[in-house]
């Protein structure tokens, strides 16, 4: 059996790493797109690299163009997708990459987002451990589904193995994440040119502004952290066109050591196809999960400092939120989770 699928915003690099996924997956197949200012054109001719695809021309975002599909990818920008997903059918399959169906409390989404506020969908990460079993569960059978921020996800996958299974507290956790540019949008910036951030590194969004932060505490809270969970927070832009290197931090429970650290994570992910623990003293690199919807964990515990450190890469665009998306969809629709979706990343 194939499903219809239309990809709403697939200008943008989100929308266009959905459709360069999406082009190989056996069941799915794209037949509307659509974009704001670039309605009329050919695809091929916005996103050169969809060959496969040069057949579509990009319609407006509507309700009447979505309508009518098995499953809708949304791929806009915040605070756009909410109005439109109300007006489709509730058996179609909505799955939303931008941040408004994410979080729960309208509080945080006031705080941090403002305008409109959307009811929160299945949030779409597979993998993260929770006090129940792992979040997949609840992708069964979704029909609506919020795929996650991509540095939230990244920080989540990170901590929640040692919070689900009591090794580390959840009060004091520290996270500097290098990210790529791509994780901003397609939309021109002075902060995003060349020539801004080559040979250069940018912290921004400095002292706990960072909107995926609300995202991150919710997670965490789903695998057991409470209400006292606190975040420290720290982004910074690196010349490099995708990718996320996270290195984040947490005190180790008292009386807990680098054996109980290991046995911890690697029994959280053991079976998962796409996150996967190094061994001990590996460390992963962005350059691996290139293309591929993989997070490649490494794990170290200061003795010293009594920390835990985890360092987490993976594919902004890919795992952290295209990949997500595809692979909440085969979940929810029963079909085979790796469906269409590769472990394997692009060298060199």
């Amino acid at each position: 059996m194939t499903f219809s699928v239309a990809v709403a915003g697939a200008s943008g690099y989100a929308g266009g790493e959905l459709l360069r996924l999406l082009s190989g997956h056996p069941e799915f197949v794209v037949t509307t797109v659509t974009a704001h200012s670039n309605t009329g054109q050919r695809l091929v001719d916005v996103q050169p690299h969809l060959r496969s695809l040069a057949h579509l021309v990009l319609q407006p975002t509507t309700a009447q163009v979505l309508a009518g599909h098995d499953i809708v990818f949304f791929a806009l920008p915040h605070g756009a997708s909410g109005e439109i997903s109300a007006q489709l059918d509730s058996d179609v399959l909505a799955i939303d990459c931008g941040a408004d169906h994410r979080l729960t409390s309208r509080e945080d989404w006031d705080a941090f987002y403002g305008g409109d506020y959307a009811e929160a969908w299945t949030y779409g990460v597979p993998e993260l451990p929770t006090r129940n079993g792992k979040q997949r569960n609840a992708l069964v059978g979704a029909r609506r589904i919020a795929a996650p921020g991509c540095n939230a996800s990244t920080v989540a996958l990170s901590m929640a193995p040692g919070i689900e299974s009591d090794v580390i507290e959840a009060h004091d956790i520290v996270t500097v994440l290098a990210v790529g540019p791509s994780g901003a949008g397609k939309s021109p910036q002075v902060t995003l040119l060349a020539s801004e951030i080559l040979g250069s590194a940018n912290p921004y969004a400095v002292g706990g502004t960072h909107r995926h932060i609300p995202e991150i505490k919710q997670a965490l809270r789903a695998a057991g952290a409470g209400d006292d969970v606190s975040v420290s927070f720290t982004p910074v832009l690196v010349p490099m066109s995708r990718g996320i290197l996270a290195t984040s931090t947490a005190r180790l429970q008292p009386g807990m050591t680098a054996a109980d650290v290991r046995s911890a994570w690697e029994l959280a992910y053991a079976h998962e196809p796409f996150v996967h623990v190094l061994p001990e003293g590996q460390f992963p690199r962005t350059a691996d999960t290139l293309g591929a919807n993989s997070c490649l964990l490494g794990l170290a515990v200061d003795e010293a400092a009594g920390r835990v450190i985890v360092v987490a890469a993976l594919d902004n665009l890919t795992k952290g939120t295209a990949g997500a998306a595809i692979q909440s969809a085969n979940i929810a629709l029963g079909l085979p989770e790796t469906t269409g979706l590769s472990v394997d990343g692009v060298a060199p």
